[in-house]
Order: structure tokens, then sequence, then C-alpha cells
């Protein structure tokens, strides 16, 4: 397992009506983005991941209840809603991070929260998972940053292991950085570098929290267009943290709203269906922040 944290956003990121949002790219399942198929059945083949009846709690304090959906093999499925709705706290459920005070969480058919330690260890390895800030070792070079999982979890030699982190680090757009040191490169640098982390163990399922925080505009962008380029590259389902609303907008397949009032999921489906669709004020205004100051930016 390579990565977790939680974060805030760049708020002041406009978001465009729906008809001037652009065309969105293809899906996991090779639907459009904006055609959604049926949310898959939790525990089911389609279902890579399953939350079920999930209750999240501090002690007797309850952040989130009756938590409910499946997450479809090959998808990127956002976790969103305002600060301190418990988005972190959800992606920490999902690794094992924090245990469930009621429900679970399933992979494909199996129970994560049931499964014995051992068990628990060996489906930890097939999950890459980012830190909102890269959480690299300051003093040790990106490529030995990424061959950390490597070095714990298998029997590479020292050159195999070098020759993969090389191929890792240029998958995200860092060739010839394998010397240098998080110091030495961009905040935007050190995210992907945390990618390339993440991705050594060659996992099938990639987290990230608030994968966006702190970029700029541009940086943001190509972040989106990395992650999408490794959905479609390696299979992969992607689960995503964020309250970004270019990123949302621009790479969900899916994606479950976090409402802190009820306390519980107030909407499930593709962002950009929601934005047309959903009646809910709370999610209606979240996915339309900024459309009072700019009254030609308002849904249509």
């Amino acid at each position: 397992m390579a990565d977790a944290g939680s974060g805030a956003g760049a708020e002041g990121r406009a978001v465009a009506p729906p008809a001037a949002i652009p065309a969105a790219p293809p899906s996991g399942d090779g639907t459009a983005a904006g055609v959604s198929p049926p949310p898959p059945e939790i525990g089911s083949p389609e279902a890579r991941i399953g939350v079920r009846d999930l209750t999240m709690a501090y002690g007797s304090f309850v952040l989130m209840r009756d938590l409910n959906f499946g997450i479809r093999r090959g998808s990127i499925f956002v976790i969103m809603g305002g600060s301190g709705c418990g988005k972190t706290t959800l992606l920490k459920h999902m690794i094992g991070l924090v245990e469930p005070a009621r429900g679970e969480i399933l992979y494909g058919e199996e129970s994560f929260t049931r499964a014995s330690g051992e068990r628990r260890q060996e489906l930890l390895r097939s999950f890459g998972v980012t830190y909102q800030q890269g959480a690299l070792w300051s003093s040790k070079t990106l490529s030995e940053n990424v061959a950390l999982p490597l070095e714990q979890y298998t029997d590479l030699s020292a050159r195999e292991i070098r020759e993969i982190c090389e191929l890792k680090l240029a998958l995200v757009g860092l060739k010839g950085f394998e010397d240098y040191y998080p110091s030495q490169i961009s905040g935007g640098m050190r995210k992907r570098a945390g990618l390339a982390r993440a991705m050594a163990l060659d996992p099938d399922v990639l987290f990230f929290d608030e994968p966006s925080a702190g970029l700029d505009p541009i940086s943001s962008h190509l972040l989106d267009e990395l992650i999408l380029e490794l959905r479609d590259s390696l299979g992969s389902t992607v689960v995503l943290v964020t309250h970004e609303l270019p990123s949302i907008f621009a790479i969900a397949d899916d994606s479950v709203f976090l409402d802190t009032a009820t306390r519980t999921m107030a909407a499930r489906g593709n962002p950009r269906e929601l934005l047309r669709n959903c009646d809910d004020p709370t999610v209606h205004r979240f996915l339309t922040r900024g459309a009072e100051e700019h009254p030609e930016r308002r849904p249509a």
C-alpha cells in the first residue's frame, strides 16, 4: 500500500453551466461518462468495491450512517461533499485505517472488514493510495521513495527495482528526475511522484485524497488527464476524494455525495447527471458554486 490525508481545495475555480462543460470522456465500461450504466450491486462481479450498511463514528458521535453503494470495476468514483462531512474518513474505512462502527467494506464478493489479518495484508497489496501532499520521505530520492514497497514486498534485485522505479516515474512524467529529492521539485511533481510510488506494486485499485489540493489550474488539469490515462491504460478502479468541481466534472464516472445535515448519502450518480437532475438543494448548491456571483454560469 502506498499512500491517504485530507485538506482543502482551490475555492476560486469556477464551474461552467452544463452546456459549457466539455464533452465527457469515455467511462471505464466504454459508455460516455454523462450516460451512466446502472450502479452495480454490492458484492456482484461488476462491483470492484462495495460499501454495505456502513456507519462511521468516533465514539458516540456518528459521522455518517447507512452508506450503501457499489463501485464498478474500471470506473472513476468520486466521494464528494462539504468540509467535515467525512470524505477522507470514508476513504480510511475503505483501506482499513479505521474500523466501521457498523457495516462492512467488500472487495469483489469478499468482505475486507471481516477478513483475517493475513488476508487483509494480501488485499492491501492490490491497493495504491496517494496522500494529499505526496508523503514522500524527504531524505530519499524519488527513485528510492518508489522503491520502498518493492523492497518490502518483493524479492526483486536492486537492478530490477531500479528499472521498475524508472518506468513508474516515466509513466507520471518524471523521467530524468529519478535522483532528485522531494525538496528539489514542485508541489505538482511531488504529487506525481507519490502516484508513481502508489503504482509500484501494480495495484488494480487506486485511491486519491484531494489530489489537486494546492495546485494551480493547469497542473490540476494535467493531473486529471494523467488519472484518466492511467485508468484507461491499466484498467484500474479509481476512488477519488475531492470537492474540486472542474476535476469532478472532467473525470468522474460515478459519485456519492455525503451530507453533514442528514449524516448520510444525499445523492448518488454521475456528477454531470446530478447537476442536471438532482432536486436536493444541498447537492445543487455544491455543484453550482459560484453561480450566485456569476449568473451567466447558472445551470439552465
